[in-house]
């Protein structure tokens, strides 16, 4: 029976010192940006923080979907190569259960999106690597720019998004060679690709560069929830 109301989890940072209030502590953090861009789509919204990877399948399996948010650089080691000076220092820990969440998604078949980081991290699970630094894709520190991608027609991307569309947009890596079977579903005018997605994973596999949760079109995550609701 269809899920009326999806649960969809959402991977988080982890900062050491978070501050709110009169309190420094330790904290499990995530942009609201992501919540509310799920329960905009009519999802119910579950933050999954770095955890036991050995868990990642029991996680999952009480999901409708998931979404691997963005967030830090990829450590290289990850897919072989040595950090270049530009790359962010490592998150061990998230990078770990990330992978162990996209394993076991990809295992179970429950939809999967990816956002930046997101679908670095897909391409990396399924062995492809990553350009560790490219200038044109974020504006001033903290601040996010705007470019146009444009949607490969036939693919599910392309479905969701019919035509060339200015995405939110703040990374300075991208993807290099693919992970296996992935194909490339958008570019940006540089030709960065901007998407990918799995064909034959027979179930929603979805990963977008950019950041659908700093913005107002809510198109993409519709197309999660409406998979994990059985549509």
């Amino acid at each position: 029976m269809p899920t009326p109301t999806p649960l969809i989890g959402v991977t988080t940072y982890l900062a050491d010192d978070a501050r709110w209030g009169v309190w420094a502590l330790p904290a499990a953090l995530l942009p609201a940006g992501y919540h509310r861009l799920v329960q905009r789509s009519g999802g119910l919204a579950a933050l999954l923080p770095p955890g036991d990877p050995g868990t990642a399948a029991a996680a999952v399996a009480r999901l409708d979907g998931l979404v691997i948010a963005g967030g830090p650089d990829v450590e290289p080691v990850r897919y072989g190569a040595a950090p270049d000076p530009r790359t962010g220092p490592p998150a061990r820990d998230r990078d770990t259960w990330e992978l162990a969440l996209i394993d076991a998604a990809l295992e179970a078949r429950v939809p999967l999106l990816g956002i930046c980081r997101g679908m670095q991290l897909l391409n990396v699970a399924l062995g492809g690597t990553l350009v560790q630094h490219l200038d044109g894709h974020a504006g001033p520190a903290g601040v996010f720019d705007r470019h146009e991608v444009k949607p490969e027609p036939g693919t599910l991307l392309g479905s969701v998004l019919p035509s060339a569309v200015s995405v939110p947009t703040y990374h300075h890596q991208a993807v290099d060679r693919l992970g296996r079977g992935l194909r490339p579903s958008a570019h940006a005018a540089d030709g960065t690709v901007e998407a990918l997605e799995l064909p034959g994973a027979g179930h929603f596999v979805l990963s977008v560069q950019w950041h659908p949760e700093a913005g107002d079109d809510t198109r993409v995550m519709d197309a999660l929830v409406s998979a994990a609701r059985g549509g």
